[in-house]
């Protein structure tokens, strides 16, 4: 039996511009921030994984011996193990594993991709058939475990991104991830204490907006969307019902404010002001046409402009969960206390790592 502990540490992450838009193949950029899942491993001599979950008072017996056929919903420590089993490979070693995080749950900085990357490393490490591989392929076996296996609307960024680390602009119709400067300071985290409904919102979101896409090229088959531009919406728009133009509107607007801000997030000094102002327009499209942000959570933002925030946004899927803003040093602390008074639970700054 081997003696060897194993400890694993997996970020956070935060979506800066393109939510909305994995799903439609479109690029995103995102960040892994300094809050993390810890794993750590001890082996045993029973033939089973016991896993011991302390914050929330849950243990769970996984035996070795178990061939996994069917699983309950969103249970990503099986579908983990299945993804080695369908590659014939079964775990002989048994470790009791205890996971602690210091990651707001259910609130849209991907706790569940943070355990579900932190275990599919756990997996790797203590198998012997197949090769560590890279960030990226982690991060891909990690999108199979949670999102494909259980045939969830989300795209890639969140696995993708916690694997990888740093700051990221993903192309997720090809998977291609570009590393941008860790150059952004003063970003800011707020929990509102609104439970987010990721599932409901990215159904909603998703099937309006690819309605929309379907609707315009059954007219123009010609039209890409990974080379459309704002007068794309102008010369289109009256193609599509009401219902879906809003979503229309969203599409293609936010994909142009990603693309302006990736330009901005390549220069080694970016202009702050003008993120600020381009995370501004990405939230007013999230909350007036996705209709992502409940009016707590957009008075809460708009408690924070007041205060000095160059920009504030909705992290991630919406419906409730975590702001993300970005301020000057000068500002930091007002801001942070203007999240507070508006009834944030937790505000803190965060790093990009």
């Amino acid at each position: 039996m081997s003696n060897t502990e194993i400890n694993i540490e997996v970020p956070a992450r935060v979506c800066l511009f393109g939510d909305h838009q994995d799903y439609l193949g479109l690029p995103v950029i995102a960040a892994a921030i300094d809050r993390f899942m810890s794993l750590t491993a001890q082996p045993i001599a029973e033939k089973q994984f016991e896993i011991h979950l302390p914050q929330i008072g849950q243990k769970r017996i996984i035996s070795l011996d178990q061939v996994i056929e069917h699983m309950p919903a969103n249970d990503y420590f099986l579908s983990g193990i299945k993804l080695f089993q369908d590659k014939k490979i079964f775990f002989k070693q048994g470790y009791r594993v205890t996971i602690t995080s210091d990651i707001p749950i259910n609130a849209g900085v991907s706790s569940s991709s943070a355990l579900v990357v932190g275990w599919i490393r756990f997996l790797l490490s203590i198998q012997f058939q197949i090769s560590y591989p890279s960030d990226k392929t982690v991060g891909k076996m990690a999108h199979q475990a949670e999102v494909l296996h259980f045939n969830q609307p989300g795209g890639i960024m969140d696995q993708y991104t916690i694997a990888q680390r740093g700051m990221l602009f993903i192309e997720t119709l090809t998977g291609n991830c570009v590393a941008l400067p860790k150059s952004i300071k003063n970003l800011i985290v707020a929990e509102s204490g609104i439970e987010k409904r990721t599932l409901k919102v990215l159904q909603k979101a998703k099937y309006h907006a690819l309605e929309a896409i379907n609707q315009v090229q059954s007219s123009y088959p010609e039209f890409d969307l990974h080379s459309s531009t704002v007068e794309d919406y102008y010369q289109y728009k009256n193609e599509l019902s009401g219902e879906l133009l809003p979503y229309w509107y969203a599409t293609i607007h936010n994909y142009s404010i990603t693309l302006e801000a990736k330009k901005l997030l390549e220069e080694p000094n970016p202009d702050i002001q003008k993120l600020g102002d381009l995370m501004n327009q990405h939230q007013h499209i999230l909350q007036s046409y996705i209709k992502n942000t409940p009016s707590e959570m957009q008075n809460q933002i708009d408690a924070a402009i007041r205060s000095g925030a160059l920009g504030a946004k909705v992290i991630g899927s919406g419906g409730g969960g975590c702001i993300l803003a970005l301020t000057e040093p000068q500002t930091k602390k007002q801001v942070i206390q203007a999240f507070l008074d508006a009834g944030c639970i937790k505000v803190y700054p965060i790093e990009i790592v």
